[in-house]
């Protein structure tokens, strides 16, 4: 028997995914720095970050991969994949972690400002500052107000 295994149909790419996704450009490459992280007794420790953030797929999906040290041990090895949701009109955030734990998270972009809610009572929030900087925020929500536990600021390399 003789198999053939070709590409015969040609995919056209996604032009409203890219020129959402598009918006996103700012965020692309690769940056270094540190942050803190309170935990849930309201302890806090230092960590440093780096990310690389690359357009994939004709540029309608974005690549982040993200790590995170605190002294010597890995504390944060994560990938994620955003793309563009046509129904929703929004952003979806698929996100993988080394322990094998992942998900597709709601997200949006909101006055430059990046969005993605991991669940309906956490948040991240990511934007480019006035000084070109990668500033993260995390946050959660108790009684219907937001309290900060995460921060992050990182320079582009």
């Amino acid at each position: 028997m003789n198999f053939t295994f070709g590409f015969t149909q040609h995919y056209k790419t996604d032009e409203l995914a890219k020129e959402q996704i598009s918006k996103l450009k700012s965020f692309t490459g690769n940056w270094e720095g540190s942050g803190w992280k309170m935990e849930p007794d309201g302890s806090r420790y230092d960590f440093t970050q780096t990310e690389k953030i690359s357009f994939k797929l004709d540029s309608t999906s974005l690549l982040i991969q993200g790590k995170g040290l605190r002294k010597e041990e890995v504390i944060h090895n994560a990938m994620a994949v955003v793309t563009y949701n046509s129904t929703t009109g929004d952003y979806d955030f698929h996100s993988f972690l080394q322990n094998g734990r992942k998900g597709e998270f709601p997200a949006r972009l909101i006055n430059n400002k990046f969005y993605w809610y991991p669940d309906q009572q956490t948040r991240y929030i990511i934007e480019i500052n006035e000084e070109g900087h990668w500033f993260e925020v995390g946050e959660f929500r108790q009684n219907d107000e937001w309290k900060q536990f995460f921060e992050m600021t990182l320079q582009k390399k």
